[in-house]
């Protein structure tokens, strides 16, 4: 059983005030500093797939533990040529340039990084790896802002600035030990219900390739060209333009002044440009709107099918990622309201839904040709509607798909929200533990 004492006993310092026996430490003397290198582009012989190289893009969130998904690896080549640039796994990553100073993550295996990250060895024999990753996480915003700057892309904390940092720790590794049993019961459970998120909306799509890319269970019917697609289709099956059997509405146009960081009882879930994902999937980071000009077509409800109509990346990576929209556990309201960034898909038919998210996740790259523009990229809904061909299976096809996976999306929509709740609850919990006011007596 759990025991917690809140602590009375406190000292002051130069970062606040601490418990009478913790011990104020800079970070050089917590564990050995590494800052990464990037190998020359043009060496190939340096970019193999050994080792992953982790830059501030992968790490995909400010508070979970080894959420980070490398998109290039370096050869061992590079490593033997650097080898002070490799770090263990449970090593802590934390970005020091940029714009999004203060990214932390756990490295899961022996990895590399760019000149952006500072990576935490912990002195293992003094410092439980865990809890430096919880304390430098419920340190992280007083980090970049004592030592960061404004959060501008030319910030930039140095080596010897990130090792200068003070930091108060407990008086004994058990105690750290303890603090970060009890932060990791909820991320375990976190990271369980992502895995489970990933592994079933993979069975989702899984059933969607075998029937409507390979078609698999209708192999034994008889195909037809079709011009429109240029493949061989079963035959009976339609071919229609998207607009056809769904319409592409464009969100609310707001004014800076409507939109709101935290909720009021007059506001509305405000689904942005930021709730989406490269690839497709949906971001629960939640704005607030408030506004008389709303109207009907401006708003939207959980579960809805969405795509992003704005970018400004040259590549279009997002442009064609679709997502289904999940509204915070607490919220109330039945309906919310999504931004001009964003286009609500609204089907003649609910059984389109799942299969045109699929659809759009395997065509994505297709999907985001439909835009103009050079330095702000703009879907272009109409030609989208007139030209992009779908391929319609008999309805009782369609409504046997979607009786197959929409218990699987209703459990990834359940799973996220108490994703949320179990941030809630961390979030709350972790200030408390690593600044010493709650005590974690017994486990």
């Amino acid at each position: 059983m759990v025991k917690f004492r809140w602590e009375t006993e406190f000292k002051k310092t130069p970062i606040g005030e601490i418990p009478k026996d913790w011990i104020e430490t800079q970070i050089k003397d917590i564990g050995r500093v590494v800052t990464g290198k990037t190998p020359p582009t043009k060496k190939k012989e340096f970019w193999k797939n050994d080792y992953p190289f982790i830059t501030p893009s992968d790490i995909e969130d400010y508070d979970v533990r080894y959420f980070y998904r490398v998109e290039r690896f370096v050869s061992k080549s590079w490593v033997e040529k650097n080898p002070q640039l490799l770090v263990p796994p449970n090593s802590i990553c934390f970005v020091c340039i940029g714009s999004t100073i203060g990214k932390i993550c756990l490295t899961k295996e022996p990895s590399t990084t760019n000149q952006q990250i500072n990576t935490v060895i912990p002195y293992k024999n003094k410092f439980d790896p865990l809890f430096v990753f919880y304390l430098l996480r419920g340190h992280q915003f007083r980090i970049k802002e004592e030592y960061g700057g404004g959060g501008a892309a030319k910030d930039i904390i140095s080596k010897s600035k990130f090792e200068s940092v003070i930091i108060p720790i407990p008086p004994t590794k058990e105690e750290q030990r303890r603090i970060a049993t009890v932060l990791s019961w909820f991320d375990d459970l976190i990271e369980n219900k992502r895995k489970q998120n990933e592994i079933l909306e993979k069975t989702a799509m899984a059933i969607f390739k075998s029937w409507f890319i390979d078609f698999g269970p209708f192999q034994d019917e008889e195909f037809i060209y079709s011009e429109e697609l240029d493949m061989e289709i079963p035959k009976g099956w339609e071919v229609k333009p998207i607009g056809e059997v769904a319409d592409i509405i464009s969100g609310f146009s707001y004014k800076s002044s409507e939109k709101l960081d935290n909720p009021d009882p007059d506001s509305y879930v405000f689904i942005t440009l930021k709730n989406t994902i490269e690839g497709g999937g949906f971001n629960p980071e939640y704005s607030w709107i408030r506004s008389e000009r709303l109207k009907k077509r401006h708003f939207l409800r959980e579960s809805d099918l969405i795509l992003p109509i704005t970018e400004q990346t040259k590549d279009a990576r997002l442009l064609g990622s679709p997502g289904i929209v999940v509204f915070p556990p607490e919220y109330s309201k039945s309906e919310g309201v999504y931004s001009m960034d964003i286009a609500k898909v609204e089907l003649t038919m609910e059984e389109y839904k799942y299969y045109l998210y699929f659809n759009f996740k395997f065509n994505r790259e297709q999907v985001a040709t439909f835009h103009s523009g050079t330095s702000i990229l703009h879907f272009k809904i109409r030609n989208f509607k007139e030209n992009y061909y779908l391929l319609i299976p008999p309805k009782p096809i369609l409504k046997k798909f979607h009786s197959l996976v929409e218990p699987l999306f209703q459990k990834i929509i359940l799973n996220e929200k108490e994703i949320m709740l179990l941030k809630k609850v961390r979030d709350t919990l972790l200030p408390q533990l690593v600044f010493g006011r709650l005590r974690v007596v017994e486990i």
